[in-house]
């Protein structure tokens, strides 16, 4: 975990065990992905986990797996010793053979605290987006348990990768859906356009910087904003920047979705 800061190394560590003392023996894989292998840990980054299991969960190990993370997992900026989590966990025969869209069987992030303290858990569901974490994870992960997930996975199609930047693009269409996730869009933008140009995954500065050079003027600046408080250089207001942001939107995603057409 050469990317990995030594306090962050505790804390996956720690997850690790906790995750494997739930399952048991149903666990086949954890594979550290993300930020942690693509560049290095930024100062507001999740610690990115993918937990491959041999069948669904039971509701007994959904509740431990939710509740038991919230204990070492903190949101981003707010705590010395933790960073946010993001565990996936995935059933492996219903990722292998692959087929799209594939199904995901537990997520837990921070964006979820306050509905698992409620004892809300998201069922087993379709989720696209799986296509681009396997992806990631088979180009460039770390098996703290199992085996490499290039070993464990098929590759994904590039038409259901395709497919899931469509989907992905879709969701953003006014100031409605941007507000108070205003840095995130801007750089994801910036790696799907990345992904549809080279056919590779790059983390989320360094698919800002192939891009910027590309922008006109003021979407170049914005996006270099987004990067450099992603990079936990700045801070931005971003609600004076809307009018910006949907710009940037509107046309960054009008040349993704032209470049998707001609695929």
């Amino acid at each position: 975990m050469m990317n990995v800061l030594p306090c962050a190394q505790k804390q996956i560590q720690t997850a690790c065990t906790l995750i494997e003392n739930i399952l048991g023996s149903e666990l086949m894989a954890i594979h550290l992905y993300g930020s942690a292998m693509d560049g290095g840990l930024k100062p507001l980054s999740d610690i990115d986990l993918l937990v491959t299991v041999r069948s669904p969960l039971r509701d007994e190990q959904r509740h431990a797996l939710m509740q038991q993370l919230l204990a070492v997992s903190a949101w981003p900026g707010t705590s010395e010793i933790y960073r946010a989590l993001e565990v996936t966990v995935v059933v492996w025969s219903r990722m292998v053979p692959w087929r799209f869209p594939p199904v995901r069987e537990l997520q837990f992030g921070e964006w979820l605290r306050d509905a698992i303290l409620n004892d809300e858990y998201e069922p087993a569901q379709p989720d696209p987006d799986l296509a681009i974490l396997l992806t990631k994870a088979r180009q460039n992960s770390l098996a703290l348990r199992g085996e490499a997930a290039s070993t464990l996975f098929e590759v994904v199609p590039e038409r259901d990768l395709q497919q899931t930047f469509r989907q992905t693009l879709a969701l953003w269409n006014g100031a409605e859906d941007l507000e108070g996730d205003e840095r995130h869009i801007l750089l994801t933008l910036a790696r799907i356009g990345y992904s549809v140009e080279t056919g590779q995954i790059a983390a989320k500065d360094e698919a800002a910087a192939w891009l910027m050079p590309q922008l006109p003027a003021a979407h170049a600046k914005l996006l270099a904003e987004a990067r450099a408080e992603y990079l936990g250089k700045v801070t931005v207001d971003w609600t004076e920047k809307m009018p910006q942001v949907e710009a940037f939107v509107r046309d960054v995603k009008k040349a993704i979705e032209k470049k998707l057409a001609l695929s």
